[in-house]
């Protein structure tokens, strides 16, 4: 398959074939208006004169009174063009030339004998013996008769139009010359331009070529212009420092992960161990009970992992609306008589979003269970809806979060009471899950104080319209 042609060479045709039909459609433009300006001028030209002679003749009532000997043909150059071999009707005809023609056709008189009447209409005409079209210009007159009666008679004067053939075609040879030579220039000009435009861009790319995954430090080079290719290269970094930031949680996720996983296979392994070597040593079913305990830390550890990678992937369906309230009530519904601290879900009002239903779910069962870990006795669970927008607030009267961990309680793994027991602490991934469900759903959640001493957990989510 043949590779596409670059930028640079795409960008040169365009823009030599737009100027290239402009400059043609406007040279042939410019030919047809200023042909059309000079047969426009010898048609005024041709009716002006054959109004002066129609004038004339009206004045003195005759052709002949209105027409000079000068202006008709010699008798004596007739005989001399007939001596010298030549056909008076066969002569060129002038640049200019008239005749006055009666009702019935018979020409009257005339500048030069052509040998033929001319048409008694405007337009152009082929006189015998020319080189070029003449244009015609007509006008009426009035003569006495010998009977006494006037009649009407036509002038007609006929003017060459060898000199608008001889403009126009002068005109064309330059432009049939300059277009080309200026569409070289064009072409050459713009395959510069173009060039030098496109070389910060060419040099970018080298530079993201050469980055690895192993190289994600590495930046390209920003243009000192403040132009496209500057923002260019400042999104191409920014885009970089993304990947470098989201390599380093990945990271560090399978680093944690790993560490996390290790410890309920390290317990199964010993507990197995220990049985083989010493067949009494554990009471009997201790050794499933160990190995049932461990699986279900398991299963759920794996489980909160799978649900984090489907939130960062954008993989959770977000596209059937949800009552929020039926969510928060069933997901709470399990504290109701249970020991520990009490949960009051009677700030719940409906509210309607569009998500995936398991995962709002998981965000509720996780704040919950968070509050209810640190609370001493109470759990307040709230939900309201405004305008376009659902907000759900879970809050306990534990110690808190002090204001410098507010953010880091939402990174993965992180547990603020280490000291605590792996059953009571948690794995550290429930908030994690919370964060990467909202943002999933384009929502926004924190932590802040709360005014029974505890900590606050606000989610803002789009509302469904």
């Amino acid at each position: 398959m043949r590779a596409p042609a670059s930028v640079r060479v795409r960008t040169t045709i365009a823009a030599t074939l737009v100027v290239g039909l402009s400059l043609t459609v406007a040279a042939i433009g410019l030919v047809l208006a200023v042909r059309a300006t000079l047969y426009d001028a010898a048609q005024t030209s041709a009716d002006q004169r054959a109004e002066e002679l129609a004038d004339d003749i009206d004045a003195a009532g005759t052709v002949d009174g209105a027409v000079s000997r000068a202006e008709r043909p010699d008798a004596d150059d007739v005989d001399d063009e007939a001596e010298d071999g030549d056909d008076p009707d066969d002569a060129d005809p002038d640049e200019v030339v008239w005749q006055v023609i009666d009702a019935g056709g018979q020409v009257l008189a005339a500048s030069q004998q052509l040998g033929v009447a001319l048409p008694r209409e405007d337009g152009r005409v082929e006189l015998p013996g020319g080189d070029a079209p003449y244009m015609l210009g007509v006008a009426d007159a009035d003569i006495a008769t010998d009977a006494g009666e006037d009649a009407e008679v036509s002038v007609v004067v006929a003017t060459s139009l060898e000199d608008v053939h001889e403009t126009t075609t002068a005109l064309v040879a330059p432009l049939v010359l300059g277009v080309p030579l200026l569409l070289l220039v064009v072409a050459g000009t713009t395959w510069a331009v173009v060039g030098r435009a496109l070389r910060p861009v060419d040099r970018i790319r080298r530079e993201v070529d050469e980055i690895t995954g192993a190289r994600l430090d590495r930046r390209v080079s920003e243009p000192s212009s403040r132009d496209e290719l500057h923002r260019l290269a400042v999104t191409m970094n920014r885009m970089l420092g993304r990947l470098q930031d989201s390599q380093q949680r990945q990271q560090q996720f399978v680093s944690d992960a790993s560490h996390e996983l290790r410890s309920p296979l390290a317990s199964l392994r010993q507990a197995a161990e220990v049985t083989r070597a010493h067949p009494a040593a554990l009471p009997e079913g201790e050794l499933a009970e160990v190995v049932l305990e461990e699986a279900v830390r398991m299963q759920g550890l794996v489980g909160q992992l799978l649900l984090l990678a489907r939130a960062g992937e954008g993989a959770l369906h977000q596209r059937e609306e949800v009552d929020l309230d039926d969510v928060v009530l069933a997901a709470t519904r399990r504290y109701r008589g249970a020991a520990g601290p009490d949960v009051d879900t009677s700030a719940v009002s409906a509210a309607r979003v569009h998500g995936d239903a398991a995962a709002l779910t998981q965000v509720v069962t996780n704040l919950a269970d968070n509050a209810v870990r640190h609370a001493r006795n109470k759990v307040v669970v709230g939900l309201t809806q405004h305008s376009d927008r659902a907000r759900m607030t879970v809050e306990d009267d534990g110690a808190g979060v002090p204001a410098a961990e507010r953010e880091r309680i939402f990174d993965r793994f992180v547990r603020l009471d280490e000291a605590r027991a792996r059953d009571g602490g948690g794995s550290g991934l429930g908030l994690s899950i919370v964060r990467a469900v909202v943002e999933a759903h384009q929502g926004t959640v924190h932590v802040e104080g709360s005014a029974a001493g505890g900590a606050r957990f606000v989610v803002d989510l789009p509302a469904a319209r």
